[in-house]
């Protein structure tokens, strides 16, 4: 009874909520439909939405095919199961991820001009970012992501081959500069720059190319002013060019060449100025100007032979000189200025035998003419024996000589009369006081006398007169030669203090 109840209450309250279920038909059968139906409303309905919530920037959004629609609406409810939704899904995160990391990719080649410099590959991997668009608008997320894939590949090789594109572009650019062409040059650098923003090479090299038409135009002016012989004012183009752009070949170059230009040109005036010197007997002045060249161009063989020669000329000419005043002083018997004049040529060249040899003959005729001079200037001295045999031996030596001159002629027969005089006696007189000891040195004690004559050769005597209490009296005089014999007298007449008898 008890259960009666219960199913009576049971049926009395389904009745009361609701129509009943068809008999016959278990309830967990009706709960499956409903999921289903929920599915089936969940593919038509909310997948549009996410659909339009992960749309891709590539492309415009395409006009959605009505068929398609038509096509999803006229689905069963039970044609797409849990299963494969979910294996959509996969693919859609599939899909999404790939196109994310080629987003970033595409960011970052756009930032470093990929567009310009890698035109090509840039628009396919876009050509295949557009199908991976249109396989996704179309649920076909396994063909999107083949596409993005492809897409991703091509960026991220274009990514890794940026240091090799940077040093292409830095040697097109450096390879315009050197054609000259500026334009070429500057688009080169602009994208090395835009793909290492802080490349040193690749900044210097834009502002080189920037300057490349100026110094172009200076080249163009200097080399003009060069051809016409302008050196001065194409170095100054040229500097100017060398200094908008340090690393142009041509500009240094251009520059090198005017300044050695130039410096030939300053070589060859100096060098001029030496020869004209030369020319006019100037050995001095000419001399000064190959010194002077030789120091602009050191080790130039051409100013060296031209010194050398200069130099050598110049030393002959000195030697001329003195060979030429020597021979003049040996005609006059001037044998002192002769000796003077061989050693200022022995100066110049020690091994000049002319020189050597005048040297000796003039020093040996130089002597000789001092002792025949003293010979005649003192012939007192003649009266010792020595002196007179020395003398007589000049006398010969003089008299040997060839050619002697006037001047030693003279000189020898003078003192051939003086050595003939000196062997003639002549008598002297001397007187005293007959108290006084006279001694004569070159003869001896003569005594105590009042008057004596002695026969005396010529010469110098010294006479000393001696006697107690008064002073000693010392007389000399010149026997001969000229001097007129006087009588000598020689007394003592001075005397003494007391205190000293």
């Amino acid at each position: 009874m008890a259960e009666q109840d219960f199913e009576t209450q049971s049926s009395a309250g389904n009745a009361a909520t609701g129509p009943s279920a068809p008999a016959g038909i278990p309830m967990l059968v009706w709960v499956a439909f409903g999921v289903l139906l929920l599915l089936a409303l969940a593919v038509i309905f909310v997948l549009p939405r996410l659909v339009t919530e992960y749309e891709l920037p590539f492309t415009r959004r395409a006009e959605v095919d009505p068929a398609i629609i038509v096509q999803t609406a006229n689905v069963p409810l039970n044609a797409v199961s849990p299963f494969d939704e979910a294996q959509r899904a996969r693919e859609r995160k599939e899909a999404q991820d790939v196109l994310a990391s080629l987003l970033t990719l595409q960011a970052e080649l756009n930032e470093v001009g990929a567009e310009v410099w890698a035109e090509e590959a840039y628009q396919s991997a876009v050509e295949f970012a557009r199908l991976g668009d249109e396989g996704y608008r179309s649920q076909q997320f396994a063909l999107a992501t083949e596409n993005y894939q492809q897409a991703e590949q091509i960026f991220s090789d274009l990514s890794a081959s940026m240091p090799a594109v940077f040093n292409r572009y830095l040697e097109e650019g450096e390879l315009a500069l050197q054609q000259g062409s500026a334009n070429a040059a500057e688009q080169s650098f602009t994208i090395a720059l835009q793909i290492e923003a802080g490349s040193a090479a690749a900044s210097t090299g834009l502002q080189r190319a920037q300057s490349l038409e100026e110094v172009v135009r200076l080249l163009r002016e200097g080399m003009r002013l060069q051809e016409s012989g302008e050196l001065q004012q194409a170095q100054t183009l040229f500097q100017q060019a060398v200094t908008l752009d340090g690393d142009h070949e041509g500009s240094r170059d251009a520059l090198a060449q005017v300044r050695s230009a130039i410096a030939n040109q300053e070589f060859a005036a100096v060098m001029s100025q030496g020869f004209a010197a030369l020319q006019n007997k100037q050995p001095e002045p000419a001399i000064a100007a190959f010194e002077r060249a030789l120091r602009m161009r050191p080790g130039s063989q051409q100013a060296q032979e031209a010194l050398t020669q200069t130099r050598d000329q110049l030393a002959i000419n000195r030697i001329n000189n003195h060979q030429q005043s020597a021979a003049e002083h040996e005609a006059a018997e001037q044998w002192q200025p002769a000796v003077q004049e061989y050693d200022a040529a022995l100066s110049v060249d020690s091994n000049l035998v002319f020189a050597i040899q005048g040297k000796d003959y003039a020093q040996k005729r130089l002597q000789l003419d001092i002792l025949l001079e003293d010979a005649l200037t003192r012939p007192e001295r003649l009266a010792e024996p020595a002196v007179y045999e020395q003398t007589a031996g000049v006398y010969y030596a003089g008299r040997d000589l060839e050619n002697p001159g006037p001047r030693l002629q003279q000189q020898l027969d003078q003192l051939e009369v003086v050595l003939r005089e000196a062997q003639i006696p002549i008598e002297v007189q001397l007187i005293s006081d007959n108290a006084t000891q006279v001694t004569l040195f070159q003869v001896g004690n003569l005594g105590q006398f009042s008057e004596q004559t002695l026969s005396l050769q010529p010469g110098r005597y010294v006479a000393v007169g001696t006697r107690p209490g008064y002073r000693d009296v010392r007389k000399e005089f010149v026997v001969g030669f000229g001097h007129q014999t006087e009588p000598v007298t020689i007394q003592c007449n001075e005397l003494v203090a007391a205190g000293r008898s």
